[in-house]
């Protein structure tokens, strides 16, 4: 019978993020699909021991924690050693842990220590019978291939937003507490601070519910011959003051930079969605000023609710792409909507 460990670390305020939580329902979803198999909680931070209460009602039969100043920050010699150790304390031949940036960089290597395999990217989990395959995204977002294993211990890097939350009754959780002991090369390696830019100038939300997407349309010459890029960021940026939207762009736009071209200054390749770019998970997208076409496309394959605006009616995104298409022209439109979401 396989044994699954469900391995998280907790956020800078002690509590699990909803990676973590779409992890631990997808870690539950396999130990029902094997036949009852054994669950494990492993949590590793500054302090665990309320994160591990607030998922008391889980269904796990152990609790581990690896916690203390040494592991409230991210860092990858002393990650990997708590991982391990709570890999190995567990005994499982199965860890399914969120794919955030913290376990993306330092559980391949945990893999390796522990003579497993790892796969990353996971998009989904299936298990019945006794048999469990994943899915993953292969060629840009092209291809799904669904992959089994007979090695052990198996790790599945779980993507955000692949799976709902888990909800449950907080309670009182018994953690076994692993000790450590890092040397002191391990702690070379310290966080100072952390720089981040405020909250109205975010452009990236990954948990908002609508995904604004600029195309390199925003700063072409419009109808009265001349480019009017200014403008455009002044529109989408109170666009996305109003609606806290998040910010995606094509890879023409962003890439625009590097031809001397003007543009967007708060666009980056971080914002890049599609052909070789992200792949976002919001409910609803709305692309402006995007031909719409397959490569870019293929980074909204798991929004839901599709719109686009764009002057072009035989553009890529009238051919089947989106749920509605708004023939117009973008300036225009958003001037439109910004003045109605002032009323608001």
């Amino acid at each position: 019978m396989e044994s699954i460990l469900f391995l998280a670390h907790t956020e800078s305020d002690g509590t699990l993020g909803k990676a973590a939580l779409e992890a631990l329902a997808a870690a539950r979803l396999l130990a029902d699909g094997l036949g009852g198999g054994k669950l494990i909680a492993g949590l590793v931070g500054g302090e665990v021991q309320g994160a591990a209460n607030t998922i008391a009602a889980c269904g796990a039969t152990r609790f581990l924690g690896v916690s203390g100043p040494d592991f409230a920050a991210p860092r990858y010699a002393s990650d990997a050693a708590a991982a391990e150790a709570v890999c190995r304390a567990a005994g499982v031949t199965l860890v399914v842990a969120p794919a955030t940036s913290r376990w993306s960089r330092v559980l391949p290597g945990v893999a390796q220590r522990l003579n497993g395999r790892i796969d990353t990217h996971v998009t989904g989990i299936a298990a019945s019978d006794g048999t469990l395959s994943v899915s993953r995204w292969y060629y840009r977002q092209r291809m799904e291939a669904a992959i089994t294993r007979t090695h052990r211990p198996w790790v599945l890097l779980l993507d955000p937003g692949c799976q709902e939350p888990w909800k449950g009754t907080a309670g009182r959780a018994t953690v076994e507490g692993l000790a450590v002991d890092l040397p002191e090369a391990s702690r070379r390696t310290s966080v100072i601070g952390v720089q981040a830019p405020p909250v109205d100038q975010q452009t990236i939300r990954p948990d908002a519910e609508l995904l604004f997407v600029a195309g390199a349309g925003w700063t072409k010459s419009q109808a009265d011959g001349q480019a009017h890029a200014a403008e455009a960021e002044t529109l989408i940026l109170a666009f996305l003051q109003k609606t806290k939207a998040s910010l995606g762009g094509s890879k023409s736009l962003v890439d625009l930079s590097g031809e001397g071209q003007a543009t967007l200054r708060f666009m980056t390749h971080l914002n890049q969605i599609g052909q070789t770019g992200a792949t976002p998970r919001h409910p609803k997208g709305l692309s402006t000023c995007c031909h719409g076409e397959e490569p870019h496309v293929v980074g909204w394959r798991f929004i839901t609710e599709r719109r686009a605006v764009n002057l072009d009616p035989n553009c890529g995104w009238a051919r089947g792409k989106t749920d509605v298409l708004y023939v117009a022209d973008a300036f225009e439109v958003m001037r439109k909507v910004n003045a109605l979401l002032g009323q608001r």
